[in-house]
């Protein structure tokens, strides 16, 4: 089995050296070289061809997200972002993911990190994930696209459905079809989510008549930056879901990284409800956790989406969905997957009855719920 070759961008010598020896600490990672700035890592990237880049976001001469968008151009290679748990950087990071990056890991104290080995089994995990991300990388265009108003599709789905509010609303939702059923839409996704998600929602239109409750496995102080980026993309709303919100139609709800979003019953109307219990597979917030809580949900018609991401999170759960009531999934296609493992084994369990495209997700989904 041959290695997977990695190139180390960071403008400190340290950093270069710490994080070349975690990567090296695995067996099936070589790191070929050193970068100490943007610049120089696009140029190094061109001769050398590595499997995978680990990028700096804060360096002098070419900072990482003017790196970024040159890789991308010139000879796209999956890209593992490092970067600071400040609000800048958590903004930085969601720039860096829109614009192509695999994933990131965020250093724990700051640019120059003394205990980054606190994560480095995180690191190599992000490195082996991103190194199976390289075909798809070549195949698809992974700069930020424009963003449009909702497809003519989904306009024409719903254009006789009343107009959910574009604001949050402090009153009680009603959030019930015409059948007297409540509708829920819940999706979860991992590894290249940050870019699916804003490929499914943008192309959503406000007046969709469910709550979206969303698992992005990401940590604590990036999910209310993804939230805010995706809300000024989006026609429906997005928002990082808070403890006892009542969920709304034409809304998608983030879980906040470090807590579990569960969706519960509060005099028959949608609640959110998170909480810190275990990690469950390592996760936290898990798919599985919001998809078992959902199963508990009465008359409420129910749709499941798992998409791109490493491991199985969410096949326990769309099997608990399956077994306590009617569910109908719909499951990225390993075709436009960066990652094709959360899809997989949803897939192999049979737990699928829509397989589609990204760009199919949001289409499939307005017509289930017209």
């Amino acid at each position: 089995m041959s290695t997977i070759r990695v190139l180390v961008t960071d403008d400190s010598a340290f950093m270069r050296k710490v994080i070349s020896d975690i990567l090296q600490s695995d067996p099936e990672i070589e790191v070929i070289d050193r970068a100490k700035n943007g610049l120089e890592c696009v140029e190094k990237a061109a001769k050398l061809k590595p499997d995978v880049i680990t990028l700096d976001i804060e360096m002098p001469i070419m900072n990482g997200l003017e790196a970024l968008e040159q890789l991308m151009k010139q000879s796209p290679v999956p890209v593992v972002m490092l970067s600071s748990l400040t609000r800048e950087g958590a903004e930085a990071t969601i720039r860096a993911l829109e614009l192509g990056a695999i994933d990131f890991v965020a250093k724990p104290s700051g640019p120059i990190s003394l205990d980054i080995h606190k994560v480095g089994d995180r690191l190599i995990e992000r490195v082996k994930a991103a190194s199976q991300a390289k075909k798809r990388t070549n195949k698809f265009k992974l700069h930020a696209e424009s963003t449009a108003s909702p497809s003519l599709f989904a306009a024409k789905a719903t254009e006789d459905i009343v107009l959910a509010p574009r604001q949050a609303s402090t009153e009680m939702p009603v959030n019930r079809a015409a059948s007297g059923s409540a509708k829920l839409v819940v999706l979860g996704t991992s590894t290249g989510g940050p870019k699916a998600l804003q490929t499914v929602l943008t192309a959503l239109p406000s007046q969709l008549p469910a709550p979206i409750a969303i698992v992005q496995h990401m940590p604590a102080g990036f999910t209310k930056s993804l939230a805010q980026r995706l809300d000024s993309l989006c026609a429906i709303r997005v928002t990082e879901v808070t403890d006892g919100e009542w969920l709304e139609p034409g809304t998608a709800y983030i879980a906040p990284g470090g807590y579990h979003f569960e969706v519960v019953q509060t005099n028959g109307r949608l609640q959110a409800k998170l909480h810190q219990e275990e990690p469950r597979g390592g996760h936290r917030p898990s798919v599985d956790i919001l998809f078992e809580s959902v199963s508990r949900l009465t008359k409420v018609d129910k749709w499941a989406i798992i998409m791109t991401g490493m491991g199985n999170d969410g096949t326990k759960g769309l099997i608990k969905m399956k077994e306590i009531g009617p569910v109908t999934s719909i499951i990225e296609d390993e075709s436009t997957c960066v990652v094709f493992g959360m899809p997989r084994a949803a897939i192999q369990a049979g737990l699928a009855d829509h397989v589609v495209p990204l760009h199919k997700i949001a289409e499939t989904l307005c017509k289930l719920l017209h």
